[in-house]
């Protein structure tokens, strides 16, 4: 008896072995709020399976708050900017407007797009499709939809798609062994745009402050916080029940709608900003940085100078004035940077003044208005109350210049 083995002591006490025997496994109920009925699409048949597709059509012409989805204005200036000469020569059904919802917000090999939101330019007007995973295993499927979506589509624009979105799906096809549709797209970040053109006037860049404050646009109720979304998915896949859902598709339609409004807002700001469109003094001298920086210094001395006959904070202001006095002698009109000189030296503005002497020095060879401008500055950099920083790294420089003049005037 006490060499039995294990099975047979099991058996005896009426433990049954292996699986023969067992019930079959109930199958999972049907969810009684499947996406189908939640959300209703179409299937796609893929190489990779089927993936779940919600498509919808916006006429052309269709006006989404101040302005239209279509693409009406060059592209040359952001083409620019962005450092894609593809950009300029795309015509603008060429483009692909993207955005995903994800299962986590930080990225990484364990969060995967759930929906992938696309939208393009078609006979019909614009087309929106979004490609919803009912469950992980539809993953390929996916993948593959989109994929065959791009074809044909040579620009891709994004909110923080270069440092999220793009990655994100990149990553997504390695781990699936598929190649990705993204890499050879000529990109378009417009949150590094933004941050560009409104980083002084408006509190926040997120896509939804623009949508109030640029394209004056309002979400309905039906809108979630994206914060929410990943939750609002597992949920999905735990429960089978799909309604919550049906805010998650609207926030990411109301995504892609604005990326393709955003981007005919500021072709236009961008092509032609003489034209008067901008009121703002905070916008003129943001998009003014933006064309000096791009090397027109015409177009940008246009813009501050515009800017500055609205009603600037003192800091931007002064701020501007040095930048647009710096520009003026740059482009050879020197007697405009003058001018802004004797202006923020009026406001004793250290800087001006050394400016000035070196004009009167060099330029005109009046080294009496020279040394006065330079005895100025050195009185107001020993002043009680000035940073004494600022005045060890002043003073120095001002007292040879001031000697100098004097040794000159002294010759004269």
């Amino acid at each position: 008896m006490a060499n039995r083995s294990l099975s047979e002591k099991l058996k005896s006490l009426g433990v049954r072995i292996g699986a023969r025997d067992l019930p079959p496994p109930r199958p999972r109920p049907r969810p009684r709020y499947p996406i189908e009925e939640v959300v209703p699409g179409q299937l796609r048949d893929t190489s990779h399976g089927q993936a779940y597709v919600v498509e919808t059509w916006y006429p052309a012409g269709y006006q989404y708050g101040a302005t239209t989805l279509q693409v009406t204005a060059p592209l040359e200036v952001l083409a620019g900017w962005a450092r894609d000469t593809r950009l300029a020569d795309l015509d603008p059904g060429r483009f692909a407007f993207l955005d995903t919802e994800t299962s986590g917000l930080s990225g990484g090999t364990g969060t995967y797009a759930f929906m992938v939101g696309v939208g393009c330019y078609g006979d019909q007007g614009f087309r929106l499709a979004q490609f919803f995973m009912r469950d992980p295993v539809e993953e390929p499927a996916l993948l593959q939809a989109l994929s065959d979506f791009l074809q044909g589509l040579e620009g891709l624009v994004t909110f923080n798609g270069k440092a999220f979105d793009v990655p994100l799906l990149n990553t997504r096809y390695t781990l699936n062994g598929m190649p990705s549709p993204l890499a050879r797209m000529a990109h378009v970040d417009l949150l590094a745009l933004a941050r560009r053109l409104w980083r002084r006037r408006l509190a926040s860049r997120a896509l939804g402050h623009l949508e109030t404050h640029i394209l004056e646009i309002t979400r309905t109720q039906e809108d979630v916080p994206g914060w929410y979304i990943p939750q609002m998915y597992f949920e999905y896949l735990r429960t089978g029940d799909a309604r919550p859902l049906k805010g998650t598709f609207y926030h990411n339609a109301m995504d892609i709608l604005s990326l393709a409004a955003l981007l005919n807002h500021v072709a236009h700001l961008l092509d032609d900003p003489p034209s008067g469109r901008i009121e703002h003094g905070l916008d003129l001298v943001d998009l003014g940085n933006l064309f000096e920086d791009l090397g027109d210094w015409d177009t940008a001395s246009h813009l501050y100078n515009r800017g500055l006959n609205r009603n600037l904070p003192v800091e931007v202001r002064d701020q501007t004035i040095q930048r647009l006095a710096v520009l003026q002698r740059r482009r050879g009109n020197l007697l405009a940077a003058v001018d802004l000189w004797h202006q923020a030296a009026g406001e004793n503005h250290v800087y001006a003044h050394v400016e000035l002497a070196k004009y009167y020095e060099h330029r005109t060879h009046e080294y009496g208005r020279a040394a006065g401008w330079t005895q100025t500055a050195v009185e107001l950099v020993k002043a009680p109350g000035f940073p004494r920083y600022d005045r060890r790294r002043w003073l120095p420089e001002l007292e040879h210049r001031l000697n100098r003049l004097r040794r000159k005037l002294g010759r004269t």
